[in-house]
């Protein structure tokens, strides 16, 4: 090994005792899940987490695969502000996708690398109990017109229960878990996995919530990769999701991590999952990989 690689495990030491036993919380975007050489990649980055002792909660969605699976079907796609509307089609769709196709493929790859995970649903051991979501009026930001939508079975988390996965957690398990709830009369409904990501990070007390995206970061220009944002604070965060300049899709990423910090999470980081190395990077080096955004 040469001395630029020993220098970097130097580096990296201060924050392997900094974060020995902490809980992270890492959700996986439908863009990182989909490619078997990005999601091998990432794969032997979270060994290595695993590894030196920190505790793993990997949350998932999809909405890639189940939007390629939808059209190849068939059944038309509307998504408002970032946000599905889920009929009874894409609900099918969702759960074919979500708790069946990629979930089993992420632990495929984490067994293959020796990582002992556990592949759950928001309805395993009742994770996430949820309700439907309540017709809503609201602004498009594409056509600035408000319209009345019904978001289908698209459910809003009511309560998290964390005990199965601390059990998990206790012997050393990294849960997996895909972006379905349900009610307390069994109705499944699809969740916005960032939202669920962020629930289970404050209910966890995490440390950190990492979002793993197909983008470097947060921009003031989304169209200027040079005005990238490396770490902004939790009002600044506020005011960039008033603005106009950050994409819809962020949107609900931004929304859950104001309300995680806001409860205790100390830090959340927006990284580009497809990019190789970038998570041991945004954890393990003081200049990080894409945007951290803290409480104060």
């Amino acid at each position: 090994m040469d001395a630029e690689h020993l220098d970097l495990l130097r580096e990296a030491l201060p924050y392997i005792r900094r974060f020995k036993g902490k809980t992270f919380v890492v959700k996986l975007g439908g863009q990182v899940t989909e490619s078997p050489s990005t999601m091998l990649s990432l794969a032997e980055e979270i060994a290595l987490c695993h590894q030196v002792g920190f505790r793993l909660v990997i949350v998932h969605g999809g909405g890639k695969q189940l939007t390629e699976l939808a059209e190849k079907l068939g059944v038309q796609q509307k998504i408002v502000n970032g946000r599905r509307i889920t009929d009874s089609d894409t609900l099918e769709i969702a759960k074919m996708v979500f708790a069946g196709k990629i979930n089993t493929d992420i632990l495929s790859v984490l067994r293959r690398l020796g990582v002992p995970t556990v592949g759950l649903s928001g309805l395993d051991g009742n994770i996430v109990r949820a309700r439907r979501r309540e017709i809503q009026r609201i602004i498009d930001r594409e056509t600035g017109r408000e319209e009345v939508i019904d978001f289908g079975h698209v459910g809003d988390i009511v309560e998290i229960d964390t005990r199965l996965l601390q059990l998990l957690l206790q012997h050393e398990y990294v849960p997996v878990i895909s972006s379905l709830g349900a009610d307390d009369e069994g109705n499944v409904y699809n969740i916005n996995a960032d939202t669920i990501a962020a629930e289970i990070a404050v209910h966890l007390r995490a440390e950190k919530l990492i979002l793993l995206t197909n983008v470097d970061g947060l921009y003031q220009d989304v169209n200027d990769p040079d005005t990238k944002i490396s770490s902004l604070t939790l009002s600044e965060a506020e005011q960039l999701m008033q603005s106009h300049h950050v994409a819809a899709g962020m949107i609900p990423k931004l929304a859950a991590i104001v309300s995680l910090l806001e409860r205790g999470v100390h830090s959340a980081h927006i990284i580009n999952g497809s990019r190789r190395n970038a998570l041991l990077q945004e954890i393990f080096t003081a200049g990080g990989a894409g945007t951290m955004i803290v409480r104060e």
